[in-house]
């Protein structure tokens, strides 16, 4: 005797050995023996030999047509013996049987299961949903077998480029395209973005990691809505000033200018004066909204994503030439530039030049700044100046200690391409610490802590940088910022670059006019916008690092870098002599830091921002006695 049965979701044929009533002992066609209960037998059969009857049964379920069994099957539950018995018009044999019970079984849309061996015929309407979502299946298969012939064969396909930042940044694997994609990658061997790149989605490396910023931080483009441009504060009064500024060449949104003016009886008056965008709109306003969700300019080499929409910005900019809104903090000197004397004001200054960095530094540095260096236009008053920044960093108990440190420029000629994609970079040097960097650094610490202490001595709340245990944190009270050697640090000197500095202004204009702030003591407004600026501010500092590293990844591959010197940092970590570049040299033993190593750059690669090299030789050691790890700022 022989038996069909069903086990963990399987139909299994055997011989029965014992037959103890409630239960069989089965030994099925691989020779393993089982207890069977007999409630789980669905038939019992003598020929033919049960892996035979698996065979031939599974040959004639295919030769049945489900549909057209389903159109002669009842509406009421049936067994599947009952049913091969109606279909073939007379007692089946075992193999008819199971042929029919396999094909039954095989079909779930068109025959629901009911218990073992037994079956219900789909209602009409349920039948045609499940076909027609069968066939939605079919199609959709089909559409991602399709899409991914094309990946494979190096095509887009027009569905994939509509989703194409959603598929490279945030994938949702239940959609066809994601599906298509990542098949297309196993197929290749390709990560997705290098297989979009080889497809032309991607014009280039640099379009992968731009376009990755803007979908998780502007998803709505770059672009500002259209705003009208805020009116010039009336009734403000003119200075008697002649205002310069001190920027690089790439610098549109003019923060900071100062004035010498000689006083009458002997000494000066020294005015920093900052951009005031905060008397062009208030706390609420559209201007203000489209400032609070960016927090800050978003800075990147060749590029930059302003705060304010540029109207904003060309009408309070300390441009040349112009009467420009300011808030201005004067410093009253003795003629050994000693402070006798301070005044904030809300006034136009007349701005007469925007100083560069390019013209100025050449005929301004350590070597003329207090030498026979050649006369220039403003020598007289950035030299001045220069003296109270060196006599304001004294006073803060910080001495001199970055002048052997170097600072980095980025430019990048978007008018040129390269084999890498648009853009030729170009990467200046250039010492920290210099002349016009103390001078500008130290006038903008001295107006941040003196209208910090404005707002504290005003009870007004404001946004401090504060540092204390070596951690830096923001505060909306006053706190000493050790770092800087200061009671206190409010940003201020940059309110079109930075939303923190732009509150700020708007509470020390309330301040300074006798009026109500914009943020009251204790304000969950004010708490959220310095919450949500440190987080954002530093996103984008990350996303500007990470695009440096990417652009000294292109200056090597342009220059054609095979072998580079670097300074070694710690351990296999090193940063190259010639651009800010850092990273580990694995093969690399064990050097002092300060060490100068010969390196090869073996493979640069531009979607990972990684660089491979190797250590060739030491070409100098640091003194033991008087080495100290280097510090840089890039990393």
């Amino acid at each position: 005797m022989f038996v069909l049965y069903e086990e963990d979701g399987a139909f299994k044929a055997g011989t029965v050995l014992a037959d103890n009533d409630a239960t069989l002992q089965i030994e099925n066609t691989h020779g393993k023996r089982v207890k069977l209960k007999r409630a789980h037998v669905l038939l019992e059969f003598r020929e033919p030999a049960p892996a035979e009857l698996l065979a031939r049964a599974e040959a004639g379920a295919e030769e049945l047509d489900t549909e057209f069994l389903w159109e002669v099957c009842g509406d009421d539950e049936f067994t599947f013996a009952d049913f091969a018995a109606e279909y073939q018009g007379r007692p089946p044999n075992a193999v008819e049987s199971a042929a029919v019970l396999l094909r039954l079984h095989s079909a779930p849309i068109w025959f629901h299961r009911k218990g073992r061996g037994r079956f219900r015929k789909a209602p009409a309407e349920i039948l045609q949903a499940a076909l027609a979502g069968l066939e939605k299946k079919r199609l959709q298969a089909a559409a991602i077998e399709h899409m991914r012939t094309e990946l494979v064969a190096g095509r887009l396909p027009p569905e994939i480029r509509t989703l194409l930042p959603q598929a490279l940044y945030r994938p949702d694997r239940n959609r066809p395209e994601v599906k298509a994609l990542e098949a297309a990658c196993v197929d290749t061997g390709l990560s997705a973005a290098r297989l979009l790149l080889a497809c032309g989605a991607l014009a280039s490396s640099y379009e992968l990691h731009y376009n990755r910023f803007l979908f998780e931080h502007f998803p709505e483009g770059v672009d500002f809505p259209a705003v009208a441009a805020p009116p010039m504060p009336a009734g403000l009064p003119r200075a008697e000033v002649a205002a310069f500024s001190i920027d690089d060449a790439s610098t549109t949104e003019i923060d900071d200018a100062f004035s010498v003016t000689p006083r009458s009886g002997g000494g000066w008056r020294v005015g920093i004066h900052i951009a005031a965008p905060a008397l062009g709109f208030a706390r609420g306003s559209e201007l203000d909204a489209i400032a609070r969700r960016r927090l800050s300019t978003v800075y990147m080499p060749g590029n930059k994503i302003t705060m304010l929409p540029d109207e904003v910005v060309h009408t309070f900019t300390l441009a040349e030439g112009r009467d420009c809104p300011a808030v201005s903090l004067y410093l009253d000197l003795t003629p050994g530039l000693a402070i006798i004397g301070e005044e904030s004001r809300v006034e136009l200054v007349p701005i007469v030049a925007n100083l560069r960095h390019h013209d100025i530094e050449p005929v301004f540095n350590d070597d003329t700044v207090h030498g026979d260096g050649p006369d220039f236009a403003w020598k007289r008053e950035l030299t001045l100046l220069w003296d109270l920044a060196t006599i304001l960093e004294a006073g803060r108990g910080k001495a001199a200690g970055n002048e052997d440190r170097i600072d980095y420029s980025f430019s990048v000629d978007w008018t040129e391409d390269t084999a890498d994609g648009p853009g030729r970079i170009s990467i200046g040097q250039r010492s920290r610490g210099s002349p016009m960097d103390k001078l500008v650094a130290e006038l903008m610490i001295h107006a941040n802590m003196t209208w910090g202490k404005l707002l504290d001595a005003a009870g007004v709340p404001g946004l401090y940088r504060a540092q204390g245990g070596g951690k830096v944190r923001m505060t909306t009270v006053a706190a000493p910022h050790e770092g800087l050697g200061v009671d206190c640090y409010a940003w201020s000197s940059s309110p079109l670059r930075r939303y923190v500095d732009l509150v700020n202004q708007w509470q020390i204009v309330s301040v300074l006019q006798a009026r109500e702030p914009a943020f009251a003591p204790r304000s969950a407004e004010l708490m959220a916008a310095m919450r949500d600026f440190e987080l954002t501010y530093a996103e984008y500092a990350e996303f500007q690092r990470g695009m440096e590293r990417y652009w000294c990844l292109r200056w090597l591959r342009q220059h054609g870098r095979g072998e580079v010197e670097a300074t070694v940092l710690r351990e296999n970590v090193v940063r190259l002599a010639e651009i800010p570049l850092v990273f580990r040299v694995p093969s690399m033993p064990l050097q002092m830091p300060g060490s100068r190593v010969r390196l090869v750059v073996e493979h640069t690669d531009l979607l990972d921002i990684e660089v491979d090299a190797r250590f060739v030789r030491t070409l100098s050691e640091p003194d033991p006695e008087t080495a100290t790890e280097p510090g840089f700022g890039f990393a």
